[in-house]
């Protein structure tokens, strides 16, 4: 399912997807193109960056969709 929240902020501040990605450390367009898709979610770190790019609120860009992987603190429970 398309995130509209991320492609309709990204748009009013008239970014492309390249300049986003390349405003993020990445080489090319392809993570912000799935993550507007709904292929995958970014990592929270970036998530926030992205938020703070487009002055929006995280959860409003993303809800939960950030990774779990990157929010959750993984120890090994003996």
């Amino acid at each position: 399912m398309k995130n509209l929240n991320l492609i309709n902020s990204r748009k009013e501040k008239g970014l492309s997807q390249e300049t986003l990605a390349r405003m993020l450390g990445y080489k090319g367009k392809q993570s912000v193109a799935n993550w507007e898709n709904g292929h995958i979610s970014p990592p929270l770190e970036t998530a926030l960056k992205i938020a703070r790019i487009l002055e929006q609120d995280m959860f409003f860009l993303f809800g939960s969709l950030v990774q779990d992987s990157h929010t959750l603190n993984k120890e090994k429970v003996i």
